[in-house]
């Protein structure tokens, strides 16, 4: 059986995870609002998702845990969230690349050792990952899964062992953690938010009442009523616990030039309405589609958007180029995590399960069509062609990303460069092959607008990588 994963169409970039923690000071019981803040991250990942938590008045070391496969509301029922009972706990929904989707790797990561419990949750990849696993193997670490966030908690247990507390762990495994790596982790009385030195993956900072939350996307805090209280800073430790909230900035760069944010969060990963380091998703996809607009005209009658990430670049082209925004697709909404794709002997396209094109919005229309990135390119051409079919007179082919032409190895599902359309073809080339009347890029200087002028990671379209890869491409042993 061969599946189609993730919320989008047919084949897109995918991000590995959301992570969410939260810690309620008057002891009511969090896991009710874990599962909905999982919920509202649940673009991030769709493969398993989890909860852990314990209760701070409660004896140390008694973790309640529960994680499966399937999305949230798959895997937890009232039943089970009753029975999750603490006052402290994290969550995780994960998406996995091939090779590791197993129960074994879903989180959170719960370890018991000599110092008590740890319960961890992890956004994206280490690159020294099979390096810090071999040194803990051949003294003796046995593990568990194949995905470096059990590397990570290890050597945050290994540490706590010979520092006064857990925090100090923390900061003592960051020295030897190279990579990206958004943590919330949550000991018996604490709970802990990490974010990389390069600020790769997002980390913010939320209260509702007298409870704090740790999570992946501003969205969450939205979903549960909570208060944005701020984000936390590359390489920020933030340490919550009954005197309130603490920070040590000792691992953050001082050179703040060399921060790597992740480009495709603003691009694509996140929901629109989510805020980034100040910088809100929505208006940075609109001005993309404005620089389009700008750089990349031509004539037409209407502007679309292949759902979801492609609508608000649509609509700022739209309101750029003064050319009327609409409605091309109809989304399958019911098309869940995984489907059954057709075998080869069926005419039914797996693009066509998910999306159908709104004949009387594009029939005798010049469209242009925006989307937010092409990897293979085989999905582009098969919308293109539906439009046609769909009797659309033009089909102009605007992208809001530059070009993929080197794989990621910090946490985002980028293949490898001989399965990237654009580091193999011409943008001619793949114009022809996409069956479009233009196609056109957003230009590489653009990038650096969409965050504000926040330093960012181009490594996927430029290949200039913040830290050095990995000698060994080990992306689909060591995955979150």
């Amino acid at each position: 059986m061969m599946e189609e994963r993730g919320t989008e169409v047919g084949e897109k970039v995918r991000e590995e995870c959301g992570v969410f923690g939260m810690y309620d000071l008057d002891g009511n019981p969090v896991a009710s609002q874990i599962y909905y803040g999982l919920f509202a991250l649940q673009h991030r990942g769709q493969e398993s998702c989890g909860i852990a938590v314990s209760d701070t008045r409660g004896p140390k070391g008694k973790v309640h845990v529960y994680k499966e496969m399937g999305l949230c509301n798959e895997v937890f029922t009232p039943e089970i969230l009753e029975g999750l009972k603490g006052d402290i706990g994290v969550g995780h929904v994960r998406y996995s690349t091939a090779g590791s989707s197993t129960r074994e790797n879903a989180q959170p990561l719960v370890l018991n050792y000599v110092k008590g419990t740890l319960a961890l949750a992890h956004n994206g990849n280490l690159v020294n990952a099979l390096e810090l696993r071999r040194e803990l193997e051949c003294s003796g670490a046995i593990f568990q899964t194949t995905i470096d966030s059990e590397v990570i908690a290890y050597h945050i247990a290994r540490e706590r062992v010979r520092t006064a507390d857990v925090e100090s762990a923390v900061a003592n495994a960051m020295k030897k953690l190279s990579g990206a790596y958004a943590l919330v982790i949550a000991s018996p009385r604490k709970l802990i938010g990490v974010r990389d030195p390069f600020g790769f993956k997002p980390l913010c900072i939320g209260k509702k009442d007298n409870a704090y939350i740790l999570v992946s996307e501003s969205c969450a805090l939205d979903t549960l009523g909570a208060q944005f209280v701020r984000d936390v800073k590359p390489g920020e430790i933030v340490t919550i616990d009954r005197a309130g909230i603490r920070s040590d900035e000792s691992m953050c760069l001082k050179d703040k030039e060399k921060q790597a944010r992740c480009v495709f969060e603003y691009i694509y990963f996140a929901r629109p309405d989510s805020v980034f380091d100040g910088i809100s998703v929505y208006q940075s996809r609109l001005h993309a589609g404005r620089c389009l607009a700008k750089d990349s005209a031509v004539e037409a009658d209407l502007v679309v958007g292949v759902p979801e990430s492609g609508n608000a670049a649509a609509l700022g082209y739209s309101m750029e180029s003064k050319i009327p925004y609409g409605t091309a697709f109809v989304k399958n909404t019911y098309v869940g995590r995984t489907f059954i794709k057709p075998g080869q002997s069926s005419r039914v396209s797996a693009v066509r399960v998910k999306l159908n094109v709104l004949r009387e919005a594009v029939a005798e229309k010049r469209v242009i069509m925006i989307d937010d990135s092409i990897v293979r390119g085989t999905t582009s051409h098969q919308i293109v062609r539906m439009l046609r079919e769909a009797g659309a007179k033009e089909v102009h082919v605007r992208v809001s990303a530059p070009p993929f032409l080197h794989p990621c190895y910090f946490g985002t599902d980028i293949p490898s460069e001989e399965q990237l359309i654009a580091h193999k073809k011409t943008i001619e080339e793949i114009r022809i092959l996409l069956g479009a009347d233009s196609l056109a890029y957003l230009r590489m200087e653009r990038l650096q607008e969409l965050s504000g002028g926040l330093p960012i990671c181009t490594a996927c379209f430029s290949g200039d990588y913040p830290i050095a890869p990995p000698p060994e491409d080990i992306r689909g042993d060591f995955q979150q």
